[in-house]
Order: C-alpha cells, then structure tokens, then sequence
C-alpha cells in the first residue's frame, strides 16, 4: 500500500513518470477504471500501486510463473489484477484485505474482470487467515501494514517454498527509513526492522528497487 508520490530523487518526476508510462504496456480500461474509482472516492488512493508499478509486477509474475500467490494488503484491488495477469494456466492468487469496508469496491473490480476465476480474497487478518489455508505459496507480495511488518516477516516466510519470491513493497518508506525525523514514526519504526530482518537472513538473496515508495524483491534460497 504505497502511501506516498510516484516516485523519491527525481527532478521533475510527474514528467518522468509520464514518460516511463508511454513507453510500457498500457493498462487495460479496467485498471484504469479502478485507479479513477479508488481517487475519486477513498481516502489515500496513492495506496493502489498505479499504472508504472503494476506493470512490473505483471512482470515479475510472468517470470516467475507461480501456481501460488499470496497477497497481503488488497486494498482496492489494482495490484491483485495485475498479478493475475501474469499468472500460468491453473494459477491462483489468494489475497487478503483487513479492512472490510473495503470488500464491496473490491468484488466489484474482481467481477468485472475476466480473470475473476484465478482470484481468491479473504478479509480479515492475515496473520490469522494464512495459518489457516495451510498452503505454501510461489510468491507472495507484502503490502500490508507497516508497523506488523516484521511479524509478516516472521510468519509468511513459513509459507514460502524454498526457491519462492516475496515481493515487499514501501520499503523505502518515502526516504523516511533514512530520516532521523522519522525515528519514532511506528511504521517506519516497522519498515526499518522489516529490512534490517531481511538484510539479515541467511535463507534469502534480497535485491531493493527505487521504484515509487521501495520494491524489495527477496528469493527464499533453496534447501
């Protein structure tokens, strides 16, 4: 849930951005669709991943080709459709979203899509919701709650198979993971501890993009 601009260090971002998005893959009226709804009616809409963002984890999907994805943090639904249209035939996405006022604008995207059969959405929380489904996933991308950060950390890494990729994003946190202001800010608080884990782990190979708020890309080395 990237909580702040398009992008940090750039001179001129919007314009940058505005270039990046002409030359990529354009989104369907669909996202597109969404990307307005979320603006126009919910509070924080830079929560959704976007246009820039979204391409890439359609990427990053195709790549991988996981039978299982895991998400946490649904919000609106932007990125959860972008993964599926990466997934290989017979993939599924299991997503989680803990706040359930947002359940009706979500089922409206996901009915609207013609890739609705790949999709399953929980609501509640998923440090409940995971231990439950008892799968172990391909990947997972982590867009949940900054301050309960290292505790997804703690938990979902049981459920990633050796070889798997957990995609985090706001890892950068605006800059703030830098920013001595900040140093008291419970969800940069979380952020910091979340990669200073990773950084850590002697189970993962771990690459940090500057894209928007930060996109830590972790592999789960295998066994």
């Amino acid at each position: 849930m990237s909580t702040t601009g398009q992008g940090i260090g750039y001179t001129g971002e919007d314009k940058v951005e505005e270039y990046i998005s002409a030359h990529i893959d354009a989104e369907s009226s669909l996202l597109s669709g969404i990307y307005r709804e979320t603006n126009l009616r919910l509070l924080n809409p830079r929560m959704a991943s976007g246009h820039i963002q979204g391409r890439l984890l359609r990427m990053l999907v195709s790549m991988i080709r996981p039978a299982l994805v895991l998400e946490v943090g649904t919000f609106t639904g932007y990125a959860t459709l972008c993964m599926a249209e990466g997934l290989p035939d017979g993939g599924v996405i299991h997503t989680i979203e803990i706040d359930d006022e947002l359940e009706d604008f979500i089922r409206k995207g996901f009915d609207r899509s013609p890739l609705s059969d790949r999709i399953r959405l929980h609501i509640g929380d998923a440090l409940k919701i995971v231990p439950e489904l008892g799968l172990m996933f391909d990947m997972i991308f982590l867009d949940g709650d900054k301050t309960q950060y290292p505790e997804y950390y703690r938990i979902l890494m049981d459920y990633l198979k050796p070889g798997g990729y957990m995609i985090a994003d706001n890892t950068l946190w605006d800059g703030h993971v830098v920013d001595s202001a900040y140093d008291k800010d419970p969800q940069t608080i979380g952020v910091r501890r979340f990669n200073d884990m990773v950084q850590a782990d002697e189970r993962t190979e771990v690459a940090m993009i500057p894209i928007r708020d930060g996109l830590t890309i972790i592999r789960k080395i295998e066994n």
